[in-house]
């Protein structure tokens, strides 16, 4: 349900709203827009009515959303959400490169990619210091020296950070850590962990699940939304299909899919669609072209020796021609890719 504020309602009005809504055990989420105040009710398991609420005053209407997700779908926000990551801003004109190496192998590595990627263009740093890998036997990671990597190159560098949280037990490390922590496709529903992420007090990039809808996708980011946190940014990162010319399937149709129903930005993750670096590029394109907010790639400047993933890895050379490819192209579709403005 939302309750819809009249333009001239004033802070008396919302919060006598806030505190009506509250009363009746329901959670009140409080969303300024550009004209006017709507307040999203969740937390109700059986029927709310519209008339509890209709003749308060400052309120405007009052209405029922029919979608199984709320705080995430245009009904509860119309305007598209910008999510603040470290002074880079993803969901706006703004075309957003994130890049670096699957996986943080030792500190002159990460450095030497980071300034790389930080020279070709891209606007966040990507590192994994916990890696979830389907076999118990490869690189997991170099956890809390991977950690204290990343936060030295992002001093040095100044390129802020993107990195995964594996389960709760690390969350606060990560979130200390970074300026955005990553929920992975396999935890898209670790409803735990989304919970904890919504409360961790950094940004959320969510990636989907391997065989999740989108549907599935948003109702994970309910969780994280329910818990206070607005700041997330959903990814498109390919989906598990009977294909096998690639590692998955990019589903681009679900870029203006989630645009058209949600206000949450999304971005594509070509690396992890493709799992082989010959169709990175025309896949980056492509997601730029179907209007993705941004893109996720990984670089290593020795690919045959990384540790993870190193055959979906870009070199830095050929992710200096991907960024001036998506350069020529964002105009085309009334994006800008913009210039680095940290330190």
């Amino acid at each position: 349900m939302l309750v819809v504020m009249r333009m001239d309602a004033g802070e008396k009005e919302i919060r006598g709203a806030v505190r009506k809504i509250e009363s009746h055990g329901l959670k009140a989420h409080p969303i300024p827009g550009a004209q006017r105040t709507a307040i999203g009710i969740t937390g109700n398991i059986g029927v709310v009515e519209p008339a509890l609420f209709e003749t308060l005053p400052g309120v405007l209407e009052v209405i029922q959303v029919s979608n199984p997700y709320k705080l995430v779908s245009r009904e509860f926000r119309p305007e598209n959400t910008v999510v603040d990551v470290g002074g880079v801003k993803i969901g706006g004109r703004d075309l957003v490169v994130i890049a670096g190496p699957c996986s943080v192998e030792s500190y002159d590595q990460t450095l030497r990619i980071a300034k790389a990627v930080k020279a070709a263009g891209a606007h966040l740093l990507r590192g994994g210091a916990y890696k979830p890998r389907t076999s118990p036997y490869s690189f997991q990671g170099l956890g809390t020296e991977g950690l204290e990597i990343l936060v030295r190159v992002r001093d040095e560098v100044g390129l802020p950070v993107v990195t995964e949280a594996l389960d709760i037990d690390v969350l606060d490390q990560v979130a200390a850590a970074s300026d955005m922590v990553q929920i992975g496709a396999r935890n898209m529903q670790n409803y735990t962990l989304l919970k904890r992420a919504g409360r961790c007090g950094k940004p959320v990039l969510l990636k989907r699940g391997m065989s999740a809808t989108v549907t599935e996708l948003l109702l994970a980011a309910e969780y994280i939304l329910d818990q206070g946190n607005s700041q997330v940014v959903l990814c498109e990162r390919g989906v598990r299909t009977f294909a096998d010319h690639t590692r998955n399937t990019l589903d681009v149709a679900s870029i203006p899919a989630v645009q058209r129903i949600s206000h949450l930005p999304i971005i594509a993750d070509p690396s992890h669609a493709a799992g082989r670096r010959n169709k990175v590029m025309p896949l980056s394109r492509s997601a730029v072209a179907v209007g993705a907010d941004g893109l996720m790639v990984e670089v290593h400047d020795a690919p045959e020796e990384a540790l993870s993933d190193g055959n979906q890895a870009l070199s830095p050379a050929a992710f200096e021609e991907l960024m001036a490819e998506i350069r020529a192209l964002a105009p085309v579709v009334d994006r800008a890719v913009p210039s680095y403005v940290g330190s």
